[in-house]
C-alpha cells in the first residue's frame, strides 16, 4: 500500500519538480504589477509614462514597459461610445511613445485604425440594417404561429424587440458581426506585441 502524504508534502514535491524561478521570472513578478498600476493610471489621468519609469530605475523600466504595453494593448477595443474611442487614442499613444520602432507602429496603428473606423462607420449600418431585418422575419414568424393557431389573420402589432427570443437571437448577430472586426484587431494587437 502507498504511502499517504499531506497536501503540504504534495506541494512540496511539485515545487521541486518545477524548480526555481528565474531571476527574469523574479523580476516579471516584482516589477509587472508595477507597471499595470502605471498603466492604469495614465489610461485614467495625465500621467508622463516616461518620467514614470525612469523612476523606477534602468534594471526594472524593462519590466515595468512590458507590462504597461500588456494592459495598453488589451485596452485598445471596438469603439462603441466616445469614452471607447479615447481610451483607444490614449492607449495608442501610451504604446507609441514606449516602442523603439515608430514606422512599424504606425503602420499597425494604420491598419487598427482602419479597422475601427469602418467598424464605427459601415459597422452601425450593417447592424441597423440587420435588426431591422431581424424585426421582421420575427414578426413574420410571430403572426404565423398565431394564424396557425386561432386560424385567424392577425394584424394584432406585437413588440417583438421585447421578446426573449428575438433578443437572443439579436444578441448572437451581433456577437457575430463583431468577431469579424474583433479577429482583425486581435491579429494587430499580436503584431504590436512583437516589436520592439
Amino acid at each position: 500500500m502507498g504511502e499517504i502524504k499531506s497536501a503540504a508534502e504534495i506541494a512540496k514535491e511539485k515545487l521541486a519538480k518545477i524548480g526555481e524561478p528565474t531571476e527574469e521570472e523574479r523580476l516579471k513578478w516584482k516589477y509587472g504589477p508595477a507597471g499595470e498600476k502605471l498603466a492604469a493610471r495614465y489610461l485614467k489621468e495625465n500621467t508622463n509614462l516616461v518620467n514614470e519609469i525612469k523612476s523606477f530605475g534602468e534594471k526594472a523600466s524593462l519590466y515595468i514597459t512590458a507590462s504597461i504595453n500588456d494592459v495598453l494593448v488589451r485596452n485598445i477595443l471596438l469603439p462603441r461610445n466616445e469614452a471607447d474611442r479615447r481610451i483607444n487614442k490614449k492607449a495608442m499613444d501610451g504604446i507609441k511613445l514606449l516602442k523603439n520602432e515608430k514606422v512599424a507602429v504606425e503602420n499597425t496603428f494604420s491598419k487598427m485604425r482602419h479597422v475601427l473606423d469602418h467598424f464605427v462607420q459601415e459597422g452601425a449600418k450593417q447592424k441597423k440594417q440587420a435588426y431591422d431585418s431581424l424585426k421582421t422575419e420575427f414578426e413574420a414568424k410571430l403572426k404565423q404561429v398565431i394564424r396557425q393557431k386561432t386560424g385567424v389573420d392577425a394584424s394584432v402589432n406585437i413588440d417583438v424587440e421585447k421578446q426573449p427570443q428575438f433578443l437572443e437571437e439579436w444578441q448572437r448577430l451581433q456577437a457575430q458581426m463583431d468577431a469579424q472586426y474583433l479577429t482583425l484587431l486581435d491579429e494587430y494587437k499580436n503584431e504590436l506585441t512583437k516589436i520592439n
